[in-house]
């Protein structure tokens, strides 16, 4: 696995970032040192992008061929009515938030879907996913674990219509832990599904507070994983949002599970895929 604090990095800014001191010591160090891709800065990678930026990360490989619509303004974290009525691109808005904090930060920023310019999503220690699909999540656990990167997906709904019910997921997969598949969150049944109602899913409910509590603990992951500040060294977690109980626990399907059982991913399965010639 790619280590998360290698090379150079700022020297330690005691003033900005002293109420995050009780991550350690050399914490910002590593954090700045940390590469993070976000494939995907609609309501949710909005949010991370942002507070990615105030904890003080330094280097991102970002991506969303999207432009900023009316739609989107009740969930999209800096965007204004002013990216509306232009047309802004949802990537134009992320660098802005980061530069806003980062001035010196180094972003790589792609209007395209991640899987057109994958090479540079593979230089990342940590990967967020913010997407709408089963698929678009099982290709970016696949592009994680070949590659050796952490993966943390987020995602919410809305069920029912008389009595709303909102719910959501932060999931932790990397190397050497279980994957999606063994915390059954991704399933054949649920793939085949998916693309069974292809082009007819419609508007799907969106709203800005639920984005912001799992991206919020989609963050602190990726911190912990970076310091370490926890001393928990966790390499797998399936937490369940219920948005009308304002609670975020652990899924109850990880309790008779194996934490060394992943048969998905095999430690061979590494690196660029290899043909055998004809």
């Amino acid at each position: 696995m790619k280590p998360l604090s290698a090379t150079t990095a700022p020297a330690e800014n005691s003033n900005r970032y002293s109420r995050q001191s009780f991550l350690g010591t050399g914490a910002e160090a590593a954090i700045a040192r940390c590469t993070v891709g976000l494939p995907g800065l609609g309501g949710g990678g909005s949010h991370i992008v942002q507070q990615l930026a105030h904890i003080g990360f330094q280097r991102y490989v970002i991506y969303d061929d999207d432009v900023v619509e009316e739609s989107n303004l009740n969930r999209l974290v800096g965007a204004r009515l002013a990216d509306a009525a232009a047309g802004t691109r949802k990537i134009d808005v992320a660098k802005r938030m980061i530069r806003g904090l980062q001035p010196d930060a180094e972003i790589r920023a792609f209007p395209c879907r991640w899987q057109k310019r994958p090479e540079p999503l593979r230089e990342c220690q940590i990967v967020f996913g913010c997407v709408d699909s089963y698929l678009g999540r099982s290709e970016l656990e696949i592009a994680c674990r070949r590659y050796l990167m952490h993966y943390i997906d987020i995602g919410m709904d809305v069920h029912g219509l008389e009595t709303p019910v909102i719910g959501g997921q932060v999931i932790l997969s990397s190397p050497g832990g279980l994957c999606m598949r063994c915390m059954g969150f991704l399933t054949d049944e649920q793939l085949a599904q998916e693309a069974a109602r292809y082009g007819n899913a419609g508007a799907r409910p969106q709203v800005v507070w639920p984005n912001g509590a799992l991206a919020s603990t989609a963050v602190g992951l990726a911190v912990d994983l970076i310091t370490n500040w926890t001393r928990r060294r966790r390499l797998h977690a399936y937490l369940s949002y219920d948005g009308n109980a304002a609670t975020i626990k652990d899924s109850i399907t990880l309790r008779n599970l194996d934490p060394n059982s992943c048969t998905h991913f095999p430690a061979s399965q590494v690196g660029d895929p290899v043909f055998a010639e004809l």
